[in-house]
């Protein structure tokens, strides 16, 4: 098998029981595979500097791409930011003055975003922002709802890492669970949906598998090279 790129969800994809704990053996296997020479980048709605972290720690390879593909981060002050957090912010100021409920969620800080509690209609923010032309616009990654600057989006967060790495779609294979992951869906060669998705990501997969939560990119991997992954 010729090197991969391996595009990874973080948060319901290599997550276990909705805690944000870490699949041990979904990690012991995207490591492996970075010992076999293929490159495993996690791309994720939580900071890029998480996803960095959980990389150097977990043995992957050093590139993250956070903030639903605002920032990309490839050292410990080496981030590209994709996004302005101003106009994110400023698109926050807006809603809460017009939708009651709306109020930050407390994550680790962001450089290129607004991430917000999901306690409100976001049909209702999505047309605000739209009739006001903020710049920006709401995802769902069923963990937050995310405001990023228009045009920014995992898929071209991560097209900018396959820059970097000189990698063609057609040796990406994307993992993830929730809409967030559809744009990194498109420009992979293969893409796989976890047990956990709804139907409308599975049906933007290549593969969808039964098991989530970890299990499903074990379940994967097998699947895509059986025999080839030590899990």
């Amino acid at each position: 098998m010729r090197p991969k790129t391996f595009a990874v969800d973080i948060d319901g994809t290599i997550t276990e029981n909705g805690g944000g704990r870490i699949h041990l053996g979904a990690l012991h296997a995207l490591r492996h595979l970075t010992r076999q020479g293929h490159n495993v980048v996690f791309v994720t709605g939580r900071s890029s500097v998480e996803g960095y972290l959980l990389s150097v720690f977990g043995g992957t390879t050093n590139v993250a791409v956070g903030e639903n593909g605002g920032c990309i981060t490839t050292g410990s002050r080496q981030h590209r930011l994709l996004g302005d957090i101003g106009e994110c912010r400023r698109a926050l100021e807006a809603m809460q003055a017009e939708i009651d409920g709306v109020r930050e969620k407390q994550v680790f800080p962001r450089m290129t975003e607004v991430v917000l509690e999901r306690t409100f209609e976001m049909g209702r923010a999505q047309r605000l922002v739209s009739d006001m032309g903020l710049g920006v616009t709401l995802s769902d990654s069923q963990y937050a709802y995310h405001v990023n600057s228009s045009g920014v989006d995992k898929g071209t967060g991560f097209r900018e890492v396959m820059g970097m790495l000189s990698v063609d779609p057609s040796d990406v294979i994307a993992m993830g669970d929730s809409s967030t992951d559809i744009p990194l869906f498109r420009l992979a060669g293969t893409s796989v949906a976890m047990g956990g998705a709804s139907e409308d990501v599975r049906s933007c997969a290549t593969v969808a598998v039964s098991a989530g939560s970890g299990d499903g990119v074990v379940e994967a991997l097998n699947l895509l090279a059986p025999g080839s992954f030590e899990v």
